[in-house]
């Protein structure tokens, strides 16, 4: 099939454009709901069947109470009103959270001379409920013991002292580099994952002569009686075991060819739709998909595990998250479940960026991006093989406000209607449409008053999800990457797609077919909030269900 493109032909744009200008004073706030961004190449529709909001004057005071889904007078510009991100400086990778004393532990890598040094460290948050987030600052200095800074790791609760620190202590294995050689080298905390120490013995594990030779996840095989390290080598993954995390012993490799450098594997199992008769390791890392047309990524291989080496089902791997911003991705199970549910479901969380423009995103305050909402993931039979799913974390619903809901409406092609007024920083966009023309695509724009947007739909003729961000307000002092088109090959369920997505201020996560896709990217546009525009390109499109929910703001508690 041709190029998908939501980009203009420039001479048509620019009359458009041109003549606009004449009437703009007069009609800005007619054409409001469809206003022309950079990058389109077709006139809008009368918003036909538009859902609207009016404000409430009535109910004004003087003093009003604040607006739970406005975050505060003053925010910057591009703050996420439900994403994690820092204060200050830089943020990067996510490291797999743990569950202590009554609260989620999480750590990511934060670099406090942002711009001017280098070095990363850990960077510790707390929650109860994978939603709201309390800053507990640096748990993890960079520097400190000679070893250079602090990369990925993995931190667990070493329940049963197998390491000597004590029953319950909390021990990180983490890369440290200096002098471009990468170790691996332990830290123990006994406050419960609030500070740590640097082991005396480190590094437990010095580079054999290797460039990539980084990034520890470690688990428990309980059924071996052992812990596992999976590693980044380069093109291969590396497994290591150990009876008490400072000794480390080699196992076996995995070797991925054509995903570029790995990094921040994970090794797990799940049960195959929640059989417990059918149990899967899943191998997991991060990876360059270019030979995909993705650019970077999350890539994932089912299989078997014996205690020493994965073997995978099919040479062929499958993508976590078919968006351009979902990189560095961690997973966990929630320790209060019992073995069997902890095998059903597990979470996952992502770094919502790309190295190949980390460094140039819009943002002042702080840099490096934000994290992913929390996932719930499971793994599900299918034709092809067992594929992982991922949904935002239920706990996401506790943010949600009253919903707009509007009935069915058919869209001829070149129609268009506004889907809600949700007037806050960030809502969830729920759609389920079906086309009774085969060539028909439904394009959702998320819509600003600056005339910019970013996109999310469906092309029923290639039978894909996609998103776009080609006209959003970065794009065109951004790398060409950024303003390529991401597409996910999912087939309609009984005719239907159903599209969820999670809007913020500076993201987009749309989740098809109850997970069975995963698209995300970073957007940005106008900091006031959004409005969500449906418009059927080339055939027919029925909206069946349509509701917009607004979710109120769940920004950091920063201690100070």
């Amino acid at each position: 099939m041709p190029e998908k493109t939501l980009q203009p032909r420039r001479t048509r744009a620019r009359l458009i454009i041109v003549t606009g200008l004449l009437l703009a004073v007069a009609a800005v706030a007619l054409l409001r709901p469809h206003i022309l961004g950079p990058g389109d190449d077709r006139v809008a529709g009368p918003a036909e069947n538009a859902v609207t909001t009016a404000p409430d004057d009535e109910q004004r005071t003087e003093d009003p109470a604040p607006d739970p889904f406005r975050r505060a007078d003053g925010s910057a510009a591009y703050r996420p009103a439900v994403h994690l991100t820092p204060e200050q400086r830089w943020m990067n990778d996510p490291q797999r959270p743990f569950f202590l004393d009554g609260q989620w532990h999480y750590y990511y890598l934060y670099n406090a001379d942002y711009p001017e040094g280098n070095g990363t460290e850990w960077y510790h948050v707390t929650s109860t409920d994978l939603v709201h987030w309390v800053d507990q600052g640096v748990a993890i200095g960079k520097y400190q013991n000679g070893l250079g800074d602090i990369w990925t790791g993995t931190a667990v609760v070493d329940q049963h002292d197998t390491a000597g620190f004590g029953a319950g202590a909390v021990v990180a294995l983490v890369t440290q580099q200096v002098d471009g050689v990468q170790r691996q080298s332990l830290f123990v905390s006994r406050d419960g994952g609030f500070t740590f120490e640097s082991f005396e013995g480190n590094p437990v594990m010095d580079n054999p002569g290797v460039d990539a030779w980084r990034d520890p996840r470690v688990i428990w095989d309980d059924a071996r009686d052992q812990w596992v390290m999976a590693l980044a080598e380069g093109d291969r993954i590396g497994f290591y075991t150990s009876a008490n995390l400072r000794d480390w012993t080699y196992a076996s490799d995995f070797s991925a060819p054509g995903l570029g450098v790995l990094e921040c594997p994970d090794l797990f199992p799940m049960a195959v739709d929640g059989n417990q008769e059918d149990v899967r390791w899943v191998l997991l890392t991060g990876a360059n998909g270019a030979a995909d047309g993705m650019t970077t990524g999350t890539a994932y291989w089912t299989g078997t595990w014996d205690g020493q080496s994965f073997a995978p089902d099919d040479e062929r791997h499958q993508w976590l998250d078919r968006g351009p911003d979902y990189y560095a991705a961690v997973t966990w199970s929630d320790p209060r479940l019992t073995p069997q549910e902890q095998l059903a479901g597990r979470y996952s969380i992502g770094w919502l960026n790309n190295w190949a423009y980390a460094g140039s995103l819009p943002t002042e305050e702080w840099h490096g991006g934000s994290a992913s909402v929390v996932r719930e993931l499971s793994l599900r039979g299918t034709e092809d093989g067992p594929m992982l799913t991922s949904m935002p974390v239920d706990s996401l619903a506790g943010l949600e406000g009253p919903a707009q809901r509007a009935p069915a409406v058919s869209l001829d092609a070149g129609g268009s209607t506004t889907l809600g007024t949700p007037a806050a920083d960030a809502y969830r966009l729920r759609v389920v449409a079906s086309a009774p023309e085969p060539d028909a695509e439904l394009r959702l724009r998320i819509e600003h008053e600056d005339g910019t947007f970013s996109t999310v739909g469906y092309d029923f003729a290639a039978g894909q999800a996609f998103v776009a961000r080609d006209a959003d307000a970065a794009a065109a002092q951004m790398p060409p990457t950024y303003q390529e088109i991401s597409t996910a090959d999912v087939a309609p369920v009984d005719g239907q797609v159903e599209l969820d997505v999670v809007v913020d201020v500076a993201s987009v996560e749309a989740f098809v077919n109850q997970g069975q896709a995963a698209l995300s990217m970073l957007s940005y546009g106008d900091s006031r909030p959004s409005t969500p525009v449906a418009y059927a390109e080339r055939g027919t499109v029925e909206l069946r269900e349509i509701s917009v929910t607004p979710l109120r703001v769940a920004e950091p508690t920063r201690t100070g």
